[in-house]
């Protein structure tokens, strides 16, 4: 029996979506509920799970087209995976997966077998071949660890590593030069340009549908806002102190990390309610007062900068705010956060300052009319009572569509979260 794989329903004013790679290839047996493919939209990340379990009889899309809610993206032939398959069906990436878990699961053998060279003649899976021919290694030399000495893709990559370690370390010592790893950032570049050359490489890639909505949302921010940025200093002694002296009995009681953004989201609350016009928001001429507090969180994600909402926050603990913050952190890496989620929204807080920031002025999210921006802490000499001391300071910047907000409320916005986070007590007296 053949089942059609649709395109699912997309979320609201999202009318179009892009096929990302596959995770299976045309043949290939599935289980129920597995991951087959994901959709790009310009807000979120879907997964495709197969409809039923069979095999992968044909596939309608590729990477990189454009589908609608509805369209076919593959058939699977209905049936016992195991049965469909057979043993061709540890060729795929699950099988590897599957594999990988069986041979963790005795960790006796995988050991004995990671330390035996590989051989030309050794069996790969398809996924493990692929990435082999991509980078030039040979069977000989991987070490397989799966069932049988059978190479995984994971024991591949392994090797890769290995070989860029290894050559890393030559290029290092043939120059007798050493420093510090380039960031992340630096190498993922590297890696999509390939091995670096003396010549002038250049790579075309299509920008990702959630890319062109983050510059669509700030170019509409800059051209369609009077956007103006306000800056202050706070001195986080206060907040570091308390910190330290309750963070491991707040982690033992909570389960959770204190961090710092769970003060600067109770600061930003009770500063809102002193001055609502900052939790504002203009709709085709009219101003927007929201009596509630849904606190946008910028966390960033392989695919981009993505906003989750923290639903009333005035409402929540610190331990609530921490734990939702992780949360939103860990599933933005793996692309899980939802639409309902990123929805919304009445103010702002972004966090520059965790990849060293000291200075920004951050970009409102539309249709809020503000942001908050915090920087790195960095210390610095202040003056304290005719004493000059040193202080660990971080800059605050708040941006503000100055159509709706003035000068004088957003300076006195930003100066009375200044005051609370300087003396932590007063939020919880909210004085």
């Amino acid at each position: 029996m053949a089942t059609e794989v649709k395109v699912p329903e997309l979320p609201e004013s999202v009318s179009e979506a892009t096929v990302g790679e596959w995770q299976k290839k045309q043949g290939d047996a599935v289980e129920r509920d597995e991951n087959l493919l994901d959709l790009e939209t310009d807000k979120v990340v879907l997964e495709v799970p197969a409809v039923a379990a069979g095999k992968l009889a044909e596939i309608k899309v590729q990477a990189g087209d454009t589908v609608q809610a509805g369209d076919v993206l593959a058939i699977i032939e209905e049936g016992e995976a195991g049965d469909t398959g057979g043993d061709e069906s540890a060729d795929d990436d699950s099988a590897d997966e599957k594999t990988e878990a069986e041979s963790g699961s005795t960790s006796s053998e995988s050991d004995a077998d990671s330390d035996q060279s590989g051989s030309d003649d050794a069996v790969a899976s398809p996924a493990a071949s692929k990435l082999m021919d991509e980078n030039d290694i040979a069977a000989r030399d991987v070490s397989g660890t799966g069932k049988d000495g059978r190479i995984t893709k994971a024991d591949v990559q392994k090797a890769i590593d290995s070989k860029s370690s290894s050559a890393k370390n030559t290029s290092s010592a043939n120059r007798d030069t050493s420093g510090a790893q380039p960031p992340a950032t630096e190498q993922a570049d590297r890696q999509a340009l390939g091995e670096v050359s003396p010549e002038r490489v250049e790579q075309r890639v299509p920008m990702t549908r959630i890319r062109q909505r983050i510059a669509e949302r700030l170019l509409d921010a800059s051209q369609n806002t009077a956007m103006l940025t306000t800056f202050n200093e706070v001195d986080m002694k206060a907040v570091m102190d308390l910190r330290a002296q309750y963070k491991e009995k707040f982690e033992k009681e909570h389960d959770v990390r204190l961090g710092f953004m769970s003060f600067f989201v109770k600061a930003a609350v009770e500063a809102l309610k002193r001055y609502p016009i900052m939790n504002a928001s203009i709709d085709e001429g009219d101003i927007v007062y929201h009596g509630y507090y849904d606190i946008g969180v910028a966390v960033s994600s392989p695919r981009g900068l993505l906003v989750p909402v923290l639903r009333d926050a005035d409402q929540q603990s610190y331990a609530q705010v921490e734990s939702k913050i992780r949360d939103f952190g860990k599933r933005a890496q793996d692309g899980k956060v939802t639409m309902d989620e990123m929805t919304g929204g009445t103010f702002t807080i972004t966090n520059g300052g965790v990849f060293g920031s000291l200075l920004s002025t951050p970009i409102i999210n539309p249709p809020q009319a503000a942001i908050l921006g915090m920087h790195a802490t960095n210390d610095k000499p202040v003056v304290r009572n005719g004493e000059i001391v040193i202080r660990p300071m971080m800059m605050l910047a708040v941006s503000y569509d100055h159509r709706l907000i003035d000068g004088r409320d957003a300076v006195l916005f930003l100066r009375t979260i200044k005051e609370l986070l300087e003396d932590p007590a007063r939020l919880l007296l909210q004085v």
